[in-house]
Parts: C-alpha cells; structure tokens; sequence
C-alpha cells in the first residue's frame, strides 16, 4: 500500500479517535487499517499513536507527523480537484439535501438534465426538514432558505421566496373570498407546523402579524397543496409549490395586492457549501447550472 493511504489511514484515526471509527467511516476492515498503521509506524521507526481497546491517542511524535500528514493529504486531495478541473470531466458523487417540497417540486425535475450534462457525477439526494451539518454528514449542497450564520461556509443566492395566498375554486364558491387580510380569521386557513414558518405576517414599512382561522397545521408544503387541492381552506404557501396549479386554475390566489410572508421579513432561498480553497468540480458545476436555471426561470 502507498504512504499517502497510510497517511490518510492515521489522519482518519486522528480525527475519528478510534479504528472502529475510521473503519466506519473510511469503510475498510480495522484489522486492514491496524497493519497499515504499524508498517507506517515501521517505516518512520517510532511510535505514534498509543492505542487502547476503546480508543488510541497520540504521542509526541504522533503530534508533529500530524501536523505535516494533514497538510501532505489535503494538498494532494486539493492537486486532484485542480488535474479534474483541468480536464474538464467532473466525476464523483455528489451529495445534496433540501427540503422535501422544494426538493420535489424544483430540485428533482432538475436531476436528469444535470446528469445528461455530467454523467460521471452520480447524485445522492436527501430530502428532510432538518438542518444538516454538511461537515458530519459529508454534505457537498445544502439547499436553505434564511440567513446564513456558520461563517465555515458560503451561500449562492438561488431566488427569492415569494409567498401567495390560495384556495380552490370549490373552497371560495363556499365560503367566499376575503377581500382584506383582517377577513383571513373567518376562514379555514391550513398553516405549515415547521419552526418559524407558523405564524403570517404582512410585509410593509412595519411588519404585523395577521390573526388567521383555526382550521389545519401540517409539517410539508406538498401536504399544504394537496389540502388546498381537497377544498379545506386558504394557505400562504411558497409561488414555486403552487405555479403550475395556479396557471391552469385549480388553485386561485387571493389577496394578490399585499404582500405576506411566513416571517417578519422577506427571504430568499440559497445553495450553501463549504469554504474551501478550492471548490470540488463536481460542486461547482452543480453551483453554475441551479444558478444558470434559475436566472434563466426569473428572466
């Protein structure tokens, strides 16, 4: 085996406190990453990691080889990015995670011309209303929407989130339709149950929240959708999840002259990844083609 596999065989060691660890994560036979560690140990001709049943530290020596075999992994790591750029023919896998509306209703539709254009980059998609830590979970895109806190990493503004009040046809015939927002707390109105997307607020010089109907709380905007769809009641919902819908008149829009919001301020929708000196091709090409649809969609 080469020293640049032991070495990143130690450095996962290192970061992972464990081999049962690394073995997890690299997806290789502890015993395999054991004897890898002793002929690198033979090889230098001193110890570097004490090792227990349960976990291994380092030694004095351990300390300074990885300091330089971080270093040493990282650049090469860093040199076949560049050689794959220079081709020109991004490979691997690319791992994303969005919101599963979002997801559904943009992203996925998306998926099959990306990969007519990029058939080396296998996609691995995750659909989930959590906020994932793209570190611990070898995320490469994370699709959001908010502000960006964490400044370990960089967002590229997809779109704005605009919001629209509907209903069907069938719903207003029945229950009328609210001229005003102060009308919204006489009617069926189905709210969306994620955290900070509960509440409605009309947008102008100062932000007020609306006192809306008790009626339906759910956690999806596709389950918003297909209740709106099912007649039971008004939602104020993401444009995106709604287009089509509203085009060929099975949703309607009401209230079209205010603008609403979920929060107290406007928001948009970002991709978001990590800073790196060097952005892998396989992100970056994903990066340049939402970037270009979207540009192309608002155009």
């Amino acid at each position: 085996m080469s020293t640049i596999n032991r070495l990143t065989y130690f450095n996962c060691v290192v970061e992972k406190g464990s081999i049962s660890e690394a073995s997890k994560h690299l997806d290789v036979q502890p015993s395999s990453i054991s004897r890898q560690l002793v002929a690198l140990e033979e090889e230098l001709g001193v110890r570097l990691l004490n090792r227990t049943t349960r976990n291994v530290g380092l030694t004095e020596a351990g300390h300074k080889y990885y300091e330089y075999s971080q270093r040493v992994v990282a650049e090469l790591e860093e040199a076949k990015r560049a050689i794959n750029e220079l081709q020109g023919n991004p490979t691997g896998t690319l791992r994303l995670s969005m919101t599963v509306g979002f997801g559904e209703c943009v992203i996925l539709p998306l998926i099959p011309l990306f990969r007519e254009q990029y058939p080396n980059i296998d996609v691995e998609l995750e659909l989930t209303e959590r906020v994932v830590d793209l570190i611990d979970e070898n995320i490469d895109i994370a699709i959001r929407s908010g502000r960006l806190s964490d400044s370990t990493l960089i967002s590229k503004h997809l779109m704005p989130n605009n919001f629209v009040v509907c209903a069907s046809p069938s719903y207003l015939a029945k229950y009328g339709e609210p001229l005003t927002p102060n009308e919204l707390d006489r009617h069926s109105c189905i709210k969306y149950s994620y955290r900070g997307w509960r509440e409605w607020f009309i947008i102008n010089e100062t932000p007020s929240k609306l006192s809306i109907g008790k009626g339906l709380s759910i956690n999806s905007v596709n389950g918003q959708k297909q209740l709106l769809l099912s007649h039971a009641g008004l939602a104020l919902i993401p444009l995106w999840a709604v287009k089509e819908e509203l085009n060929d008149g099975t949703l309607v829009q009401v209230l079209p002259q205010y603008v609403l919001s979920p929060y107290e301020t406007l928001s948009s929708t970002y991709a978001i990844y990590l800073k790196r000196e060097l952005t892998a091709p396989k992100t970056r090409v994903f990066l340049d083609f939402i970037a270009s649809h979207f540009q192309n969609s608002n155009g």
